[in-house]
């Protein structure tokens, strides 16, 4: 084991604790939302030390700036502008955009099949 590399099993169950802390963190928001929000810093402390990325369905649910749990309509908006997700944190006024590049790659990929199927006829 090189050093700052920890074994695949560590990593797992560190992955499954992350899941562990944002599930209660949604769970405790509307009583407790402090509480919520220090799942969301030890979720990130945990990826930190073992150098994984929070999981991705949990990855927009804070905000990158002050750390709080976001939850739409109560301490966040959710905005679609031109062709982009924009997140506004109600906390400290940050805004996370997210692009359509999914939806893009297909309107493109679909485009360019109906063109190749026109000039092969």
């Amino acid at each position: 084991m090189s050093r700052g590399k920890r074994p695949k099993w560590m990593i797992n169950i560190a992955i499954e604790r992350m899941n562990i802390l944002f599930e209660r963190a949604e769970l405790e928001f509307i009583n407790h939302p402090e509480r919520s929000d220090r799942y969301v810093e030890l979720a990130k402390k945990l990826s930190t030390k073992y150098n994984t990325k929070i999981p991705e369905k949990w990855s927009r649910r804070y905000c990158k700036n002050c750390s709080k749990f976001l939850y739409p309509g109560h301490n966040c908006t959710v905005r679609l502008v031109n062709s982009e997700v924009n997140i506004f944190c109600s906390e400290c006024g940050h805004v996370m955009k997210l692009p359509y590049r999914k939806e893009k790659k297909h309107k493109r990929r679909a485009k360019y099949e109906s063109i190749k199927k026109r000039n092969d006829e």
